[in-house]
C-alpha cells in the first residue's frame, strides 16, 4: 500500500494541523478520518472559519435559540457555540496530545478580533476563554500585534497556552520569542512548573508574496516572485534556533519548559501560476507545525513530495532579501501593511457572523 503522503510529513519533524472547523465535520466522523488516515495532530480555527461554519448550517440554530434566551450579546452567543466545538474538537484529539506527551493535539480558539490593538481587554479575554473551555490542550490565539505582545507574555505566566497569530515579519516575530520566554519566566518565578506550557508561533505565508510579487516585476526583480515568503519564513526558522538555545533559554528546558514552534499560516496557494502545494513543499522541517486548509491536505495527499527542505537553500534566502532590500522595497512597512490588512481580514467575517447570529434569534 502506498504511504500516505501527508503522513509521511511527520516523519521529518513537522506537525500537520488542520486549518478549519466545523460541527458536522466533528460530527460525521471526518475529522476522525483526519487523524487517522492522515495523521493530523492538530485543529486551528480562526473568526472566518466559524464565519462559514455557523451562517452555512442549520447545526448551530437551536444552540442560537438556547443561547439567546437572556441577555447575552452576539458575541457571548458567538464564543458559547465556538466553544462547544472547540471542546469537542479538544477531546477527539485527547489521546494524541496524551501520547505526544502533550506535543500536539491542540485546537485553537482566537479571541475577538475586535481586541487585536487592545492588550489589556486580549489578555482578560484570553484567561476567560482559556477557562470556558477547560481543556488542557486547547490553545488561545493572540495577535501578534505590538499592543499583543504583553497579552502574550502575561498569559503564558499564567499557564495558559497560546498561539501567537498573524506573524509577517522577522522583527516582531523576535519579539514575541521574547514575550513567550519572559512569560515563562514569570511563571517560574510565581513558583509553578512550566513543562505543561505549549505555544506556537504562526507565520502567514503567501499574502506575503500576493502583496509584493507586483512590486517585484516593477523593480526587474520577476525572478523573485513566490520566493520572499518562503525566504523569510527560511530566516524566521533561523531566528528560532538561536533564541531557543544557549544559556538563558537552557535553564528553562532544565525545567521542561518547550520551545515555542513556529507554525506556518496561510499555506495556499493564491497564485493559480504555482503549484498548489508550494509552500507545504517548501517549509517542512523538524519541530515544526504547518497549518493546512482540507483543499491543499487533498492536494498534498494526491501530488505532494515531502521533503526535509526547510534548512535548504539558506544563503539564497538570504540573498533573496538583501536583493530586494538593495532594490529599495521596504519588506518591514510591507508586513505592517499586511498586518493591518489581516485584522481587516477578521474583523469583516467577525461582523457578518455576529449579524447572521442577530438575524438568526429574530427567527427564533
Amino acid at each position: 500500500m502506498e504511504t500516505n503522503k501527508v503522513k509521511q510529513i511527520h516523519s521529518f519533524g513537522q506537525s500537520i494541523w488542520l486549518d478549519f472547523i466545523d460541527r458536522a465535520f466533528i460530527s460525521n466522523g471526518k475529522l476522525k478520518a483526519l487523524i487517522d488516515d492522515d495523521g493530523i495532530r492538530g485543529v486551528t480555527s480562526n473568526p472566518a472559519i466559524f464565519e462559514k461554519a455557523i451562517s452555512s448550517s442549520d447545526m448551530y440554530d437551536s444552540d442560537i435559540a438556547t443561547l439567546s434566551d437572556g441577555d447575552k450579546t452576539n458575541e457571548e452567543i458567538f464564543f458559547g457555540l465556538a466553544i462547544k466545538d472547540i471542546q469537542n474538537a479538544c477531546d477527539l484529539f485527547a489521546g494524541l496530545y496524551n501520547e505526544s506527551a502533550k506535543g500536539d493535539g491542540y485546537v485553537s480558539l482566537e479571541v475577538s478580533p475586535f481586541l487585536a490593538l487592545k492588550g489589556a481587554e486580549t489578555f482578560e479575554q484570553a484567561k476567560l476563554l482559556w477557562k470556558q473551555v477547560d481543556r488542557q490542550n486547547v490553545m488561545i490565539k493572540i495577535p501578534g500585534t505590538q499592543p499583543g505582545l504583553d497579552a502574550i507574555r502575561k498569559s503564558i505566566a499564567q499557564g495558559i497556552n497560546i498561539n501567537v497569530t498573524l506573524l509577517f515579519g522577522l522583527p516582531r516575530y523576535e519579539a514575541v520569542t521574547e514575550a513567550y520566554i519572559s512569560g515563562l519566566e514569570d511563571h517560574l518565578a510565581a513558583g509553578h512548573n512550566i513543562e505543561h506550557i505549549s505555544s506556537v508561533a504562526s507565520f502567514f505565508l503567501s499574502r506575503i508574496d500576493v502583496l509584493i510579487d507586483p512590486i517585484l516585476d516593477e523593480k526587474g526583480l520577476g525572478d523573485l516572485k513566490g520566493e520572499v515568503a518562503i525566504a523569510s519564513a527560511k530566516k524566521a526558522y533561523e531566528i528560532y534556533k538561536r533564541v531557543f538555545s544557549g544559556p538563558r533559554w537552557e535553564k528553562l528546558a532544565a525545567k521542561g519548559a518547550k520551545p515555542q514552534r513556529l507554525l506556518w499560516a496561510s499555506t495556499s496557494s493564491k497564485n493559480p501560476a504555482f503549484k498548489d502545494t508550494k509552500y507545504v513543499e517548501a517549509l517542512i522541517g523538524a519541530d515544526t507545525v504547518d497549518t493546512v486548509p482540507l483543499e491543499t491536505i487533498e492536494a498534498f495527499r494526491d501530488h505532494g513530495i515531502a521533503a526535509d527542505t526547510l534548512e535548504q537553500g539558506l544563503d539564497k534566502a538570504t540573498e533573496a532579501l538583501d536583493r530586494v532590500k538593495a532594490a529599495g522595497i521596504d519588506i518591514d512597512q510591507i508586513t505592517q501593511q499586511l498586518e493591518d490588512e489581516g485584522i481587516d481580514k477578521f474583523n469583516q467575517p467577525f461582523e457578518k457572523l455576529l449579524q447572521s447570529i442577530e438575524d438568526q434569534k429574530s427567527k427564533v
